[in-house]
């Protein structure tokens, strides 16, 4: 009331001054709203998320399209396939720590850059000579009594193991380094960062391979090369344009700690050998013969052997720096995890596609197994913030081994073909026939194998386990009903719900390596973990060789499920060991 009669006095200006004050607040309300989102769009954070979403879309149509082409080349044998995947195995086990060298000696913008250069330019010329092999077979057969053929085959699976090995040093400078740096060294943003990429890898990892496979089926191979030609094109201009605009809005980018020359870091490496035996480490001097004349007799070498010898000694503290970083047991624990057959890739589908599960039901299973994975997401970041990164850990590591639980009573449930006469030896021709007829009343809802396993050894490496359509088993029937279901409805309950403490745990362990691990040798310790992964991962499909039936299939669950154990309890021993030493700080 005082107001309106104080308006009135005034000839209402208050009023009308305290209405302009509303409009404008109003106003700046309604300017803001879109101001906010316009500014997060054109943040650094989106930016990573597009361009991450991009390159992951990318990989997971050429992880898939590859692994299809290369079966398709040889005769739908797995011969190329197998070829494929050891190189690209062993390329990264031997280069990964050289790889993360590299990332850590040049700048962020310059080893973003090239990385991204380098994997979509190799993706695309494969792609285009893919092109030409499946366009002109007939004429390259008969061209040098075949020869040609090879160097062509030759020529895709190099291309394409480069094209892989780019992608590791993208992630590494991207997704270990880039966002510990644009998230300012803050743990809560770090750990929202890292949830979201996975969220998007997640995503990514169904999709992407659906779509190029519908490609790839209702037009033809050519076409899907095409396809993927296209994308890469257009993925490099619009990654390249949104990294360029990262680097140049957040400046600390652009600072890396000093990095030493090739003669100096192999010095070091001697220092550091010579620190048992001398009381102090001695400068670098004219007088100094102990460190001189190393240095003496590297310059005299010649370039190629001092090449060959800076890269042995490259590698070698790689895997030092490795071993004594304080999070080595969580890294190592994550690596053992790789060591499974647990997981939604081409093995499991191929067994269940023996115990008569349809491929929609398969579909529907991958398409529950990636909610769950988003799941995991979700609750590390809830985790997190309410017990800890450590404690984060020791939750999803304790899910994670409780879920599996239900993969090793699958084993021995009804419905299993696993046979116990695979573990005994042979001790009489009676006893031998008497469990063989055991099994074979066992084994009636199982199918004989016919030709050669149809699944690409190695379909992605950015995640811990892989989706793919392709299945294990060729020309094995499916859909007929077995005697009980229990077996398979336990596995898949299992590793379904495996993958939210699974996925938990993955976030958990990068985070420890990203916020423990000094900025000087990120790169070369993220090198030597995508290493270990692959070693881990090669002998998970050696054991499917060594045990390729579905009768095996249950002791490889067990093996499994050991390694699993295994990884988990170096990481328990990581968190008994900073805990107790957060305590002696304290």
């Amino acid at each position: 009331m005082s107001q309106r009669a104080d308006a009135s006095q005034c000839g209402g200006v208050v009023v009308e001054f305290e209405a302009d004050d509303i409009r404008d607040a109003r106003a700046n309300r309604a300017r803001s709203m879109p101001g906010s989102a316009l500014i997060y769009l054109k943040g650094p954070k989106f930016l990573i998320y597009v361009s991450g979403a991009l390159s992951m879309w990318g990989d997971r149509m050429w992880h898939f399209a590859i692994s299809v082409f290369l079966i398709e080349l040889y005769g739908r044998n797995l011969l190329l396939t197998a070829v494929f995947g050891l190189v690209v195995a062993g390329s990264v086990l031997l280069l990964g720590a050289l790889i993360g060298d590299w990332v850590d000696r040049n700048p962020r913008n310059k080893v973003a850059h090239a990385s991204l250069f380098i994997q979509n330019i190799s993706v695309t010329v494969c792609s285009i000579v893919l092109m030409l092999v499946f366009s002109y077979k007939q004429r390259i057969e008969q061209i040098w009594d075949g020869w040609l053929t090879v160097v062509c085959y030759t020529v895709v699976i190099v291309l394409a193991d480069v094209a892989n090995l780019a992608s590791t040093a993208l992630t590494i400078a991207i997704q270990r380094d880039w966002i510990v740096v644009i998230t300012g060294y803050n743990r809560g943003h770090l750990a929202g960062m890292n949830a979201t990429m996975r969220r998007i890898d997640q995503v990514t990892n169904i999709l992407a391979p659906l779509a190029v496979g519908q490609v790839m089926t209702l037009a033809s191979n050519v076409v899907g090369c095409g396809f993927i030609l296209g994308w890469n094109l257009v993925s490099l201009i619009v990654e390249f344009f949104f990294l360029s605009r990262v680097y140049r809005i957040v400046p600390a980018l652009s600072i890396k700690p000093p990095v030493l020359e090739e003669d100096e870091v192999y010095l070091q490496s001697m220092e550091r050998r010579r620190e048992g035996n001398v009381a102090q480490p001695q400068p670098l001097t004219e007088g100094n013969c102990n460190i001189s004349l190393p240095l003496k007799e590297i310059t005299d070498l010649p370039l190629c052997f001092r090449r060959f010898r800076w890269l042995v000694s490259t590698c070698k503290d790689g895997w030092r720096a490795y071993y004594r970083q304080p999070v080595f047991l969580a890294g190592m624990g994550l690596a053992f995890l790789y060591t499974t057959v647990l997981g939604f890739d081409c093995i499991t589908t191929g067994y269940a596609y023996t115990q008569g599960i349809s491929g929609s039901l398969l579909s529907l299973l991958m398409g529950v197994s990636a909610i769950t994975g988003l799941m995991g997401t979700v609750m590390f970041t809830r985790l997190r913030k309410t017990y800890g990164l450590v404690n984060t850990g020791i939750i999803s590591s304790c899910l994670h081994l409780g879920c599996l639980l239900l993969c090793v009573c699958s084993v021995f449930a009804p419905g299993s073909p696993m046979d116990l006469s695979l573990l005994m030896p042979y001790i009489t021709s009676n006893s031998s026939s008497e469990l063989g007829g055991m099994a074979s009343q066992r084994q009636k809802h199982t199918y004989p194998l016919r030709g050669g396993s149809n699944q690409p050894l190695l379909p992605d490496r950015s995640s811990i386990h892989w989706t793919n359509n392709t299945v294990l088993f060729d020309n094995v029937p499916s859909g007929s009903a077995p005697e009980s279901y229990i077996s398979i409805i336990l596995l898949f309950l299992g590793v379904i719900t495996a993958r939210i403490g699974l996925w938990s745990f993955d976030l958990t362990v990068t985070q420890l390596l990203q916020e423990n691990i000094c900025e000087s040798e990120r790169g070369v310790v993220n090198g030597v973990q995508s290493s270990m992964n692959y070693l881990m991962d090669l002998l998970h499909f050696i054991m499917v060789i060594s045990a390729p039936q579905p009768q095996h299939f249950g002791i490889l669950v067990i093996i499994s499920v050991l390694f699993i154990t295994t990884g988990h309890t170096m990481y328990f021993l990581y968190a008994h060991k900073a805990k107790r030493k957060r305590r002696l700080d304290t």
